[in-house]
């Protein structure tokens, strides 16, 4: 009795300081908190509880006749429905995976139904469900909110016009494929996190031997300190006028070289013939071009009757160049505030263009409407949900009709201006946007201190 109660006076207060270290923790440091604790919690509660989750969850089917009868000739007990065939547990930094073969008569659509049931019985902060093979998915489940403090996953590494630039809600890497998704559009009010999007994309695409050109009708406070490596900068609306005829003029030629290509003699290999410059020979061709345009909406806008040509001239170019410039090696990075028919003539049909849409938060509906509306009507409710105190949280989707949250990771102006003043050797030649290169100004040079004083003058 003695041991009884002087273990409850020394247990008692190191269990309750034990849990409130594990509460602390769990909200201040989850990264920290989910291996040390939460997932040994979880995975003993998948593996107590699997059968009996899955069959209050509606998972379960009834046996085949010839295991029914094996149970019942070999253990004389009542056949339960089975639920999917279970595999290993796989553990990860942020959750967890375990992959499920479906039993016959299921699809994914189910256990993605079941999705919030499962997060509660596990207790993990989401459940997520991805088909693998036909008959297989994979359930993966987070631990922690990842996008509250992103850290990006490691492995992850950026590919040819492939770049990740943000952390996707179930702790996987978004990468910005423009292979893929030719052109997008980047939507967000004042303080969303738009600019910072930019930043790890520039930061990203800096390092690979790609030609990268701004519209920043902002006198380029956006653009400007990436000047570096950018090979072309246009500041203002004029300059703008004067840039797009070039890129397009490029576009142009570049389709001249592809069908000249094509002028194909009787023999030539299936190989070499080709509808876009990823088919020419390595020596032949031209550098790929990302153009970037802050604030598209400036480019729309007019004050006088005789800026209206000069505005139809340049969203029939920007609509050219969307339309076309894939198989010619130009792809489009359009963003802006809002993007809607009010703008003018032409921007609903260069929206239409714009494969990959990214929602920052809006100050309206109809800002998410303009750019996930014609997507996936569920992801509006979503970008309009994203709280101010959470920049750089957004919505990304793309015309097939996916969607899911993802949020940048912080990357500092200066720290993005560094990188492409590193990376400025790499800055491509092509001349057609030669006459359109920032002018990049002299690194100030820091004269040493004397370690002498100078003679001091006299009379």
């Amino acid at each position: 009795m003695a041991d009884l109660m002087t273990w409850l006076e020394v247990g008692g207060p190191v269990a309750v300081l034990g849990g409130g270290a594990a509460a602390w923790a769990k909200s201040r440091h989850p990264a920290a908190y989910w291996p040390t604790v939460g997932l040994p919690v979880s995975v003993a509660r998948l593996l107590t509880s699997y059968g009996s989750v899955m069959d209050s969850c509606g998972l379960t089917v009834p046996p085949s006749r010839l295991r029914a009868l094996a149970t019942w000739a070999t253990t004389r007990r009542e056949v339960r429905p089975v639920p999917p065939r279970r595999g290993l547990i796989r553990p990860t930094s942020t959750g967890l995976r375990v992959r499920l073969r479906l039993a016959p008569g299921q699809e994914p659509a189910d256990l993605a139904a079941s999705a919030e049931r499962l997060r509660h019985a596990w207790g993990v902060h989401a459940v997520y469900v991805a088909e693998v093979k036909p008959g297989v998915v994979e359930l993966r489940l987070v631990g922690f909110d990842v996008l509250d403090r992103v850290r990006m996953p490691r492995g992850v590494e950026s590919d040819f016009l492939a770049v990740p630039v943000a952390l996707r809600e179930d702790a996987t890497a978004f990468v910005r494929d423009y292979q893929a998704v030719p052109h997008e559009l980047v939507l967000g009010a004042t303080l969303s996190g738009k600019s910072m999007y930019l930043r790890n994309l520039l930061a990203g695409l800096a390092r690979q031997p790609v030609a990268l050109a701004g519209i920043d009708c902002k006198r380029g406070v956006e653009l400007a300190p990436f000047a570096p490596r950018l090979s072309a900068l246009a500041t203002d609306p004029d300059e703008a006028a004067e840039l797009l005829p070039a890129l397009v003029k490029e576009m142009e030629d570049r389709y001249d070289l592809i069908k000249a290509r094509q002028g194909i003699a009787p023999g030539t290999p299936n190989e070499d013939i080709t509808s876009d410059v990823w088919g020419l020979p390595d020596d032949e061709r031209p550098v790929p071009i990302v153009l970037f345009v802050d604030e598209v909406a400036e480019l729309f806008l007019v004050a006088t009757k005789k800026d209206e040509e000069r505005r139809d001239a340049m969203v029939t170019q920007l609509i050219r160049l969307a339309q076309l410039g894939r198989a010619a090696g130009i792809y489009l990075e359009v963003c802006g505030q809002r993007f809607g028919a009010e703008l003018g003539k032409g921007a609903t049909m260069l929206r239409a263009q714009l494969t990959g849409r990214i929602c920052h938060r809006v100050n309206d509906e109809a800002s998410a409407k303009m750019a996930l509306g014609d997507i996936a009507p569920e992801a509006v409710e979503a970008a309009c949900s994203i709280a101010p105190e959470r920049p750089g949280l957004a919505v990304a989707g793309d015309t097939s009709g996916g969607w899911s949250r993802i949020r940048t990771p912080y990357l500092s102006l200066s720290d993005a201006a560094a990188v492409c003043q590193e990376t400025a050797h790499l800055l491509p030649d092509v001349p057609a946007l030669d006459p359109f290169r920032p002018r990049v100004p002299a690194v100030p040079v820091e004269r040493p201190t004397p370690l002498v004083a100078p003679r001091p003058v006299t009379d």
